[in-house]
C-alpha cells in the first residue's frame, strides 16, 4: 500500500455534522466547537476564512477549505465583520448575548441561516468530523492549519453530489452522507498531495520500518500482536522499534491497535449485522465481554447503545429486522439548524 492510500484509510465519519448555511451580507460565524476538521465548500457566492493567526483567505465558488482544530477561527463576508453568531460544541450556536438561535436560524432540511428569504447571497457546504478517531491522528498530523482548494483544481464532483444528497431524509440518509463525506476529504487531501508529494515524505507511513508496522496492524487486527512481535516483524530491536513508532505516529503502538481495532469495531456495528463474537474476532479480542468493556472506556457507550444510535440517525422507518442482541451475546446475526 502507498503512504498516500495508508494515510487515507483512517477517515470515517459517524454521525457527521452535515448541512447548507444559507448567509446574508453582513454576516460572520465563529466556530469554536472544538472539531478536528471542517470541510467548508462554497456553492454560492463567497466567504472569507480568518484564522486566529493568519491572514484572510477569500473563498470563491467551487472553492473547498478543510479546516483543522481545534483553534477557533472565523467565517464570513468580510474580514472586518464581526461575528453574529458563535458555534460551540455539540454544534449549539448562540448570538453575541448568549442566546441560543439555532431554531430562529433553521431554513429545512439541513440548511440554516440568517437569510429570511432562503436565498441570501452565500450558500456554504459544511462538514464537519467529531472526533479525532474518526479522522485519524496521521492524517491530522500531516495537514496544515487550512488546505484551500481552488475551483479547476481539482475534481469536485463529489461536492455536488453530497450537496444533493444533503435536501434527502431518505432511508440510511447519515450513513449516504457519512461516506459522501469521507470521499471529499480523500479527494481534496489526494488533490493536494499531488501539488506538493513532499507532504507524505516524512509522515509515518512512508517510513520503511513503521510504514510496515502500520501496514500489518491495519491488514491483520485480528493478530494478537505484542511489541515484541511487531518489531520483530519489522526486523528491529523492541527499544528502537518502540521509541521510533511513538516519535513518527505520535502514540505507542499497542495504543495506537487498541484504537485502531475499537475503530473497526465500530464500523462493524454500523455497517454489518454481526453479533460481538464475530466482531471480537474480526477485530483481535479474545471475547465479546472483552470488546465491550474496551469499547465502553474508548467510545462512552456500549456497543448496543452505539449501534442504536446509528440506527436512529440513518432515519430508517420501521420494519422487520432480527432482534436486538444485547452486549456480550454469543449469537453471529444481529446542531444548528
Amino acid at each position: 500500500m502507498d503512504a498516500l492510500a495508508d494515510l487515507l484509510d483512517g477517515p470515517r465519519a459517524r454521525g457527521a455534522f452535515l448541512l447548507r448555511a444559507v448567509m446574508a451580507s453582513p454576516w460572520g460565524l465563529r466556530i469554536e466547537d472544538d472539531a478536528p476538521l471542517t470541510l467548508v465548500a462554497v456553492l454560492r457566492g463567497a466567504t472569507v476564512h480568518v484564522p486566529d493567526e493568519g491572514p484572510p483567505v477569500m473563498l470563491a465558488p467551487g472553492d473547498v477549505a478543510l479546516v483543522k482544530g481545534p483553534a477557533p477561527y472565523t467565517f464570513g463576508d468580510d474580514p472586518a465583520t464581526e461575528p453574529r453568531v458563535r458555534i460551540l460544541p455539540d454544534q449549539v450556536c448562540v448570538d453575541p448575548d448568549g442566546q441560543i438561535v439555532d431554531q430562529a436560524m433553521d431554513l429545512g432540511v439541513r440548511r440554516w441561516g440568517n437569510a429570511a428569504d432562503g436565498i441570501g447571497d452565500t450558500e456554504l457546504l459544511i462538514g464537519t468530523w467529531h472526533g479525532e478517531s474518526e479522522v485519524s491522528r496521521p492524517l491530522l498530523a500531516a495537514l496544515p492549519a487550512c488546505v484551500v482548494r481552488r475551483h479547476g483544481q481539482w475534481d469536485a464532483t463529489m461536492v455536488d453530489l453530497l450537496a444533493a444528497e444533503t435536501t434527502r431524509e431518505d432511508p440510511g440518509q447519515a450513513a449516504v452522507l457519512d461516506r459522501l463525506l469521507d470521499l471529499v476529504l480523500v479527494s481534496v487531501v489526494r488533490s493536494w498531495v499531488a501539488d506538493d508529494p513532499s507532504v507524505t515524505r516524512g509522515i509515518a507511513h512512508a517510513d520503511p520500518v513503521i510504514g510496515r508496522a502500520l501496514r500489518l496492524l491495519h491488514g491483520h487486527p485480528e493478530y494478537p500482536w505484542t511489541l515484541v512481535s511487531l518489531a520483530r516483524a519489522c526486523d528491529s530491536s523492541r527499544a528502537v522499534f518502540a521509541r521510533r513508532f511513538t516519535d513518527l505516529v505520535g502514540e505507542p503502538a499497542i495504543g495506537y491497535l487498541t484504537r485502531w481495532r475499537l475503530a473497526l469495531a465500530a464500523d462493524l456495528l454500523v455497517g454489518t449485522e454481526y453479533g460481538l463474537v464475530q466482531i471480537a474476532s474480526e477485530v483481535g479480542y479474545g471475547s465479546p465481554f472483552a470488546l465491550s468493556a474496551a469499547f465502553t472506556r474508548h467510545h462512552g457507550v456500549s456497543p448496543r447503545q452505539y449501534r442504536r444510535r446509528a440506527g436512529r440517525a440513518s432515519h430508517a422507518p420501521a420494519r422487520a429486522s432480527s432482534p436486538e442482541v444485547p452486549d456480550g451475546d454469543d449469537r453471529q446475526g444481529a446542531g444548528c439548524g
